[in-house]
């Protein structure tokens, strides 16, 4: 086959979520697949990290980048010399219109369960858009089982057009670790032990409660640091303003954005990881806490479950004072009992990885190839 790819969220230079996402599924893509041609259609030049080309792997890209999904793109498909047989999107959108099958990728629906933490211009073109790529889509890839019957609830999709591919982590190349930690403690200022958040700063990650929770918290450890560590996304404010009223200025960090050369050790460096969200699609960050041996304190909602299986620790994120406690429970871990939850971690995070990721996104296209 020659498949297309909308390799635009890959073309970041920062990259969370769906971006994450759809750049390691295209890397391990095009190291894998060697059977079928690829065309990675893209607004602006590819940066220097994405795959090179290839004679079967190749980058087209054109403009102009407004509207681009919905005029550009389908314009290029519509007219281009190559007759492709398959069009992928790692996003929840897709061409407006299009000549071939389209499959995208839905990470999670959270808009739809709180539209109000939306601006509404945002709102109606995510919906609207998401709802005609949905109606046009030969097939779905979502990222856990929670998600995927989100997508059956709320769009009514058949449930065998929807496959999970769980996403992966980088493994973590560590050198020099207390050098390196040190250097990272003195970077963002922090002093001592702490705990760790790592995330876009947002409502659906619920870090009210989790800064409601680390002041009854610093009762029971005074000397412990809270790290909010991640960009600001929409609706941030309060959370500053939660921190300033509770007078935690001095106690809790904000990092903003982390480079991915700092990561594994601002983790590694953590008494615990903490992932207070409301609703998840799935949680990269929590497989990168388990593979680097850092306990993990996590929501039992939504998809969390499935990612940090038997190896997390859990809290309904609706309840402060619980979240408090299992923070608590984690700190007062013995030396033995963490050693236990270490190699349990780095057993559950070991059950993920982009290859496996790529592998059944590519097995999905096989299938709608041997289907067409």
């Amino acid at each position: 086959m020659i498949i297309g790819i909308d390799g635009n969220e890959a073309n970041q230079e920062s990259r969370v979520g769906i971006g994450q996402f759809a750049f390691n599924v295209i890397k391990e893509i095009e190291r894998i697949d060697k059977k079928n041609e690829y065309i990675v259609y893209l607004k602006q030049t590819p940066l220097p990290d994405l795959p090179l080309e290839r004679p079967s792997f190749k980058y087209k890209v054109f403009g102009p980048g407004k509207l681009w999904t919905q005029i550009a793109l389908p314009i290029k498909l519509f007219t281009q010399k190559e007759n492709i047989d398959l069009f992928f999107s790692p996003s929840h959108y897709s061409p407006r219109f299009s000549p071939v099958p389209t499959i995208i990728s839905i990470m999670d629906l959270w808009h739809h369960r709180h539209p109000e933490q939306f601006a509404k211009k945002d709102l109606y073109q995510l919906t609207r858009w998401e709802k005609y790529s949905v109606k046009k889509a030969v097939h779905i890839i979502t990222i856990s089982e929670f998600s995927k019957s989100e997508i059956i609830k709320i769009y009514n999709y058949p449930e065998e057009k929807i496959t999970v591919a769980y996403p992966g982590y980088e493994k973590c190349q560590m050198s020099n670790v207390k050098c390196q930690m040190d250097k990272i403690e003195e970077k963002y200022k922090i002093n001592g032990e702490y705990l760790l958040y790592l995330g876009t700063l947002q409502p659906k990650k619920n870090l009210l409660h989790l800064i409601e929770a680390f002041n009854i918290l610093i009762s029971l450890y005074p000397n412990i640091t809270l790290v909010l560590a991640g960009k600001k996304g929409w609706l941030y404010e309060e959370i500053f303003e939660k921190v300033k009223n509770l007078n935690l200025e001095k106690r809790v960090i904000f990092t903003d954005f982390i480079e991915e050369r700092d990561k594994p050790y601002l983790i590694s460096g953590a008494k615990c990881f903490v992932l207070p969200s409301f609703y998840e699609g799935f949680g990269i960050p929590v497989l990168e806490a388990l593979s680097l041996g850092v306990p993990v304190a996590i929501s039992n909602t939504s998809s969390l479950p499935e990612v940090g299986g038997k190896a997390a620790f859990y809290f309904n994120p609706e309840k402060p004072y619980e979240i408090a406690e299992t923070l608590a429970s984690v700190l007062k871990l013995s030396s033995s009992e963490l050693e236990k939850v270490k190699i349990e971690g780095k057993k559950q995070a070991e059950k993920f990885s982009w290859e496996k990721c790529a592998r059944k996104i590519l097995e999905t296209f096989g299938k709608l190839e041997i289907r067409n």
